[in-house]
C-alpha cells in the first residue's frame, strides 16, 4: 500500500509539474510581438498559429466595406493564400469540362446514400450513384493545375504558371479540390506541392527551378489530397497517406531531390489515409517532424527516425499539429466516432506514449481530453487558450495549459457549417463559415457573439494575414480587408 501510494505521490506531482512548466512556457511563447507580421510563409501562418499582430486589423467589413481590393481567381482551389513581401501567391485548377462544385456541410453525401437506401436500391448501384453524383475521376477530367502571383497592393495578377497540364493523378471529393494544398516559402522560391502529382519551385518572378514528380496512389474513396507541405533549414517535407503506399519524406530545397522516405502503411485497423499537414516542432531538447496519422500521431527526428508515436487519435486526420514553445499539441476528429482527442505533448518523448483508457495524463502528457477534439478545422491558440470549433458551429474554449473545459456553445443560429480554421487577433477570435460569414467572438470566459461579417460567398479557406491586412479567400475571389479601405460600390 505505501508503495503504490508512493507511486501515485510521484505521478501527481509529475502531472502537477508538468502542467505548470507548459503554463510557463506557453505564457513565455505568447509574449506580444516586437515586430509587425509582414510575411505570411505557409498554411496557418509563419508559427502554425493564425494569429495577426497588428492592432489596425479589420473587426468588420463585408462586400462593401472595407475591402481594399477584391481579384477574381481562375479556377478552383481551396489552397490559402502565401505572402512574402509585395506578393501573394496561391494555387488553383482550372478546366475546360465543367467542375463539380461543393455542397454545404460533411452529411450531405451519406444522407444521399441513405435516401438511395430507403428506395431499396442494391448497395453497389447506390455506391456508383453516390460516385456519379459526388466523386470526379481522375480520367473523367483535363485539368491545369496553375500557380498564381498577385500584387499585394493592388491584387493584380502579376504572373500566372501552368504547374502540370492532362488528367489529374487521383480523383476528389466535390467538396474537395484538385488544388488544396498551400504553398510554402522562404523568400528565395516558392515551393508547390500537389498532393500524388509532384512537388516543384518558382522563383519569385514565376521561373521554374526544378520539378519532382510523384507516382499517384489510391486515396480512401477517392477523396482526394490536401495535405500541405513543411519547409525547414534546407529541407521540405511532405505527408502522404494513402491507401497504397503511405509515406513521409524529405526532399532538398536546392534540388528537389528526394533525400529519405519512410513508409506508413499499416498505421489504422479501418484505412490508411490522411489530410493532416505535417509540422517541425523546434523545442529546449530538438526538432522533431510531427505528422498526425490515421489513428496514430508520429513523431521523427529529421532523418526519419521515429521517436515516438501515440495511438487512440483519429481514423480520419485532418487537423494539423501546432505548438506554443515547448507543448506541442495533437488535435483529431471527427467526432463521434471512436476517439477524437486533443492532447498537449512535453519535449522529450520515446516509444509508445499512447495513454491507457481512462487516463488524462502521464510523464510526457500534459492533458488528454478523448473527445475535445475537431474534424476539420485546426484549432487556435490565443492568450493562453484553444478555441476549437467543430464543422456544424459548435465552439469550445480551453485552458491550454490544464485542459479544462471554460465553455462551449453554439456559434448563433444558422451557423452550421465550417471548414477554415479559426484566427485570432485584437482580443477577438474570427470563425469563417462556408457560407462566407466571418462570426466575431469575444475572449472573456463566457462565449460572446460581437457581430457577423458576410460575403455571400462560398468559402473554405483558411486565411492569411500581413500587417493591417486579412486576405480571405473565396470561392471565386480573393478579398484583401483593411480597416483603412474606403467604401465602394462592388458586384
Amino acid at each position: 500500500t505505501r508503495r503504490n501510494h508512493a507511486v501515485t505521490l510521484r505521478h501527481t506531482a509529475t502531472r502537477v509539474a508538468a502542467a505548470m512548466v507548459a503554463s510557463m512556457l506557453i505564457t513565455v511563447s505568447l509574449a506580444p510581438a516586437t515586430a509587425q507580421q509582414l510575411n505570411w510563409p505557409r498554411f496557418l501562418g509563419p508559427g502554425g498559429i493564425p494569429v495577426g499582430d497588428h492592432p489596425d486589423l479589420p473587426d468588420i467589413w463585408s462586400r462593401t466595406q472595407n475591402v481594399e481590393w477584391s481579384s477574381e481567381i481562375p479556377g478552383m482551389g481551396w489552397s490559402s493564400p502565401i505572402v512574402w513581401g509585395d506578393k501573394v501567391f496561391l494555387t488553383a485548377a482550372t478546366s475546360d469540362q465543367p467542375m463539380k462544385q461543393p455542397s454545404y456541410g460533411v452529411d450531405f453525401s451519406n444522407d444521399y446514400i441513405a435516401e438511395l437506401l430507403e428506395q431499396g436500391l442494391e448497395m453497389g448501384e447506390v455506391l456508383r450513384l453516390a460516385e456519379e453524383r459526388d466523386t470526379e475521376l481522375a480520367d473523367a477530367i483535363v485539368i491545369r493545375l496553375m500557380l498564381y502571383c498577385l500584387d499585394l497592393e493592388s491584387g493584380e495578377i502579376l504572373w500566372e504558371r501552368e504547374v502540370h497540364e492532362g488528367n489529374p493523378a487521383v480523383g476528389r471529393h466535390r467538396k474537395n479540390s484538385f488544388a488544396s494544398e498551400t504553398p510554402v516559402t522562404d523568400g528565395e522560391a516558392i515551393y508547390v506541392y500537389f498532393a500524388h502529382q509532384g512537388l516543384y519551385a518558382y522563383d519569385l518572378d514565376g521561373n521554374q527551378l526544378w520539378a519532382a514528380t510523384l507516382n499517384p496512389y489510391q486515396v480512401y474513396f477517392d477523396f482526394g489530397g490536401g495535405t500541405s507541405p513543411a519547409l525547414h533549414d534546407d529541407r521540405i517535407y511532405i505527408l502522404n497517406d494513402n491507401e497504397e503506399a503511405g509515406f513521409v519524406a524529405a526532399f532538398d530545397k536546392r534540388s528537389g531531390k528526394e533525400i529519405w522516405r519512410r513508409s506508413r502503411i499499416g498505421l489504422g485497423e479501418r484505412r490508411n489515409s490522411g489530410w493532416s499537414s505535417p509540422f517541425v516542432w523546434s523545442n529546449s531538447l530538438r526538432t522533431e517532424l510531427v505528422t498526425m496519422g490515421p489513428e496514430t500521431a508520429i513523431s521523427y527526428d529529421l532523418e526519419g527516425n521515429e521517436l515516438w508515436r501515440m495511438k487512440k487519435m483519429s481514423f480520419m486526420p485532418i487537423p494539423t499539429p501546432f505548438a506554443a514553445g515547448d507543448v506541442l499539441y495533437l488535435t483529431a476528429g471527427p467526432p463521434g466516432v471512436g476517439a477524437w482527442p486533443i492532447a498537449a505533448i512535453t519535449p522529450g518523448a520515446d516509444g509508445d506514449i499512447t495513454l491507457d483508457d481512462g487516463a488524462t495524463s502521464s510523464e510526457y502528457v500534459v492533458w488528454y481530453d478523448w473527445r475535445a477534439g475537431t474534424y476539420l478545422s485546426t484549432p487556435v491558440l490565443y492568450e493562453g487558450h484553444l478555441y476549437v470549433l467543430q464543422d456544424k458551429g459548435i465552439i469550445a474554449k480551453y485552458n491550454a495549459h490544464t485542459g479544462e473545459r471554460v465553455y462551449r456553445s453554439r456559434i448563433g443560429p444558422g451557423a452550421s457549417a465550417f471548414t477554415a480554421s479559426p484566427w485570432a487577433y485584437n482580443g477577438k477570435i474570427f470563425c469563417l463559415s462556408e457560407a462566407g460569414d466571418t462570426y466575431v467572438l469575444g475572449t472573456g470566459d463566457e462565449f460572446e457573439l460581437l457581430g457577423v461579417n458576410k460575403l455571400d460567398e462560398f468559402a473554405l479557406a483558411t486565411p492569411a494575414m500581413v500587417g493591417d491586412r486579412l486576405l480571405l479567400r473565396t470561392q471565386q475571389h480573393l478579398w484583401s480587408i483593411r480597416a483603412s479601405a474606403p467604401a465602394e460600390d462592388r458586384d
